[in-house]
């Protein structure tokens, strides 16, 4: 008999979707990492993904894009011919004003073809960088689900743009994130709103990029923030919370100069858009140091018992490789939630997600 194919359900496309895949793993010089997500249910609102620049992208063939087109921005369009690009098309525009000058056109030209040599130059740095995304949508259902798969969708969408016209990530994607999961004043969105328009879906976020040997830089919204366990110490050390900026959960706090503020709900307006220097930076010292990065299913970032606990586990497993101490954190988690069942309050129990890098 001929197989008969089974369409998934929303459910099992939503969990496939989400999980991450290991094949997609970065492979950095002095650097070990591995993440995994174990949801409540069937299906979870935590969504965690390897971002393998050489792998998901063709650096090569962007970076001779953009050296191509710095060479092409400086050529003057033949008389009567068609644009051929935003350049000469702008510069068209420019020749139809009033006070018009031939070395408008020149200036303009030598600023957008050096704008695609640093962009050739920033494409680069995406040979030794590898990105990792953590969201965790309120709610462990399908309604968790779809909004982590919507900050996923807007994410991969945005970072297109942003390697087309950047060559790497800016501020400004994660502002555009933000205010994609914010609540419209005029309309329903993504996001949703009650029936009786007086509540809002939350989803936490952290996105960084992992350098050779363990430099790492990120942007937080609402997401618990990172511990960093000393091989040496074999402890959790303490941070400076002052690198650690951490914004609001996404969509809930838009920016006081974005003009479209008044648009959406906010809690509070923002003084400014978010800027390089709320970009966090860590560094691992020393071979054997982990950046642990997790969701609130695996601990909410304030238990000093429950980080005693975790510690424990990463002093007996820190020699181990990323993945074994990945999972075994995460055996610790379910067996927390064991411990939940017993007492009565699996209402508690929650996605879990553990990403580990660790340097070699």
């Amino acid at each position: 008999m001929a197989n008969i194919y089974t369409a998934p359900t929303i459910d099992e496309y939503l969990r496939k979707r989400l999980m991450p895949v290991e094949g997609t793993i970065p492979h950095l010089e002095g650097i070990e990492m591995y993440g995994n997500s174990i949801p409540a249910g069937t299906v979870g609102g935590d969504l965690f993904e390897y971002i393998n620049f050489q792998q998901r992208y063709d650096i090569d063939a962007r970076i001779q894009r953009a050296l191509e087109r710095s060479k092409q921005y400086l050529e003057p369009l033949p008389a009567g011919a068609m644009p051929r690009n935003s350049v000469d098309d702008h510069v068209q525009w420019l020749k139809s004003r009033p006070g018009y000058e031939p070395e408008m056109e020149s200036a303009y030209r030598e600023a957008r073809s050096s704008e695609q040599v640093r962009v050739a130059e920033d494409l680069r740095e995406l040979y030794s960088t590898a990105g990792v995304l953590l969201v965790d949508a309120q709610g462990h259902g399908i309604i968790s689900a779809k909004i982590a798969s919507t900050v996923h969708d807007t994410f991969h969408a945005l970072m297109l743009s942003e390697l087309d016209h950047r060559g790497k990530t800016t501020p400004e994607l994660f502002e555009r994130i933000n205010l994609r999961l914010a609540l419209s004043v005029t309309a329903r969105n993504a996001l949703g709103r009650s029936e009786k328009e007086s509540a809002q879906e939350i989803a936490t976020m952290l996105y960084g990029e992992v350098h050779p040997y363990g430099y790492f830089r990120f942007v937080n919204f609402g997401h618990v923030p990172p511990l960093v366990f000393s091989a040496e110490f074999r402890k959790f050390m303490e941070i400076d919370k002052s690198r650690m900026v951490q914004f609001l959960p996404l969509g809930l706090q838009i920016s006081e100069d974005h003009p479209d503020r008044n648009r959406y709900l906010s809690l509070e307006f923002r003084e400014r858009r978010v800027n390089s220097s709320d970009v966090a930076e860590l560094t691992l010292l020393s071979p054997g140091d982990i950046f642990f990065l997790y969701t609130d299913g695996v601990y909410d970032g304030s238990d000093k018992e429950e980080r005693q606990q975790l510690e424990g586990v990463m002093r007996e497993r820190h020699r181990q490789p990323a993945k074994e101490i990945c999972n075994a954190l995460l055996e610790y988690a379910v067996k927390k939630d064991d411990r939940l069942r017993q007492i009565g309050e699996q209402d508690r129990i929650d996605d879990k997600t553990v990403f580990i890098i660790k340097r070699s």
